[in-house]
């Protein structure tokens, strides 16, 4: 069954084999008599969603026992402001978290942060006036000014709107002092490939790029940084309490958790994330080389070694064809490729659930319309 490509940057495509199971379980979940948005979430079957999600969840991304796994909402703008009440406004005034800038989401979580406690900007790399607000780059080891007493170092490991990645968490952990725990949105990547999560002390993610719809967001939090919020802060804003409580002090998003749960189990019969990470390798590697051998018709201004899998972001040589483009590949369905309103231009966002053969669409068409307009 085919419907069209969409690379759309979230909410983003799902895989259509678990649309069709959740199509098939609509009206009745398993012989339930209801659906699953329908069912109370403290019954026996949604505990059984819930927990089956979490247990395919740690065995994808092998998370130690020593982590919690949180399912909450408020998508990743929230934990912009949860990750600072829980790490950083319960110690002293004079403790502050660094922040690595990297794109317009550790950019804006930075902002964020900045209303609750003492922050730091460890580093940026936005460069006014060259590009539209100048992310093309990872910064360099020398380029980072970090505080070995930092309450936690913040990084984004995927830009979504500049296609920017941080691709090795070796290299990641390197930067950070001893003893400062690290805490990435890893919002457009995560599930992409496998990870050393090991490195972190907290990953967050908002689900609707390769997790499932919106509406959930996932928390996976190392359990020696729970416990720090103030008592001051919304019950629940405390990562501690969430966790106590199974996510579930309030109705968590339960229809959300089920699809994610369907989607879990998707990657399982891929053959898990190394597996993932092979095809969106590929399917990245065919839209580049597309754009670097179009002899600047189409460009991507990011560093080579920095290059998003994920999010690919590129200009026309002449913009005016912009509108042309779109309308065009929207006709051939190839949809969602508008880029982001702060950079313009085209993007596509190549996550889990878009097929090798969605990749080579877009580039025979990429490839055509600019022979078209020589």
């Amino acid at each position: 069954m085919h419907r069209v490509w969409n690379f759309s940057a979230g909410p983003a495509a799902l895989p259509t084999e678990v649309l069709l199971q959740v199509q098939e379980e609509l009206l009745d979940w398993q012989g339930a008599g209801c659906s699953v948005m329908e069912m109370s979430h403290r019954g026996k079957e949604f505990t059984g969603i819930i927990e089956a999600a979490e247990a395919d969840l740690r065995e994808l991304l092998d998370i130690p026992a020593d982590y919690k796994v949180l399912f909450l909402q408020g998508g990743a703008t929230l934990q912009f402001a949860q990750v600072p009440m829980n790490l950083l406004a319960g110690l002293a005034d004079e403790q502050s978290a660094d922040y690595i800038v990297t794109g317009a989401w550790s950019k804006k979580a930075l902002q964020e942060a900045r209303r609750i406690g003492q922050v730091r900007q460890a580093a940026s790399v936005e460069v006014k006036g060259e590009v539209a607000d100048g992310f093309t780059r990872l910064p360099r080891a020398g380029e980072l000014d970090l505080d070995p007493d930092a309450a936690y170092l913040h990084v984004c490991t995927n830009e979504t709107i500049h296609g920017v990645e941080l691709h090795d968490d070796a290299a990641l952990a390197a930067w950070v002092p001893a003893g400062v725990p690290l805490v990435a949105d890893m919002s457009s990547h995560i599930l992409s490939r496998p990870l050393a999560l090991r490195h972190y002390g907290l990953i967050y993610a908002g689900a609707q790029k390769n997790i499932g719809p919106a509406g959930l967001t996932l928390v996976i939090v190392r359990q020696d940084l729970l416990g720090r919020a103030p008592a001051g802060i919304p019950t629940l804003m405390d990562y501690q309490v969430m966790a106590e409580n199974g996510s579930m002090l309030n109705t968590p998003p339960t229809f959300a958790i089920y699809v994610a749960g369907l989607v879990f189990q998707w990657l399982k019969r891929q053959g898990g994330l190394a597996a993932m990470q092979a095809i969106n390798r590929e399917k990245a590697a065919l839209l580049y080389a597309a754009i670097d051998a179009s002899q600047g018709f189409y460009q991507n201004p990011v560093a080579a070694d920095c290059r998003s899998f994920m999010n690919i972001p590129f200009t026309l040589a002449r913009p005016g064809l912009d509108a042309e483009f779109l309308a065009q590949a929207r006709a051939a369905g190839l949809l969602g490729l508008k880029g982001h309103k702060s950079v313009g231009g085209v993007r596509a966002s190549l996550y889990n659930a878009m097929p090798l053969d969605g990749v080579r669409a877009l580039v025979h068409f990429m490839n055509d319309f600019a022979a078209r307009h020589p």
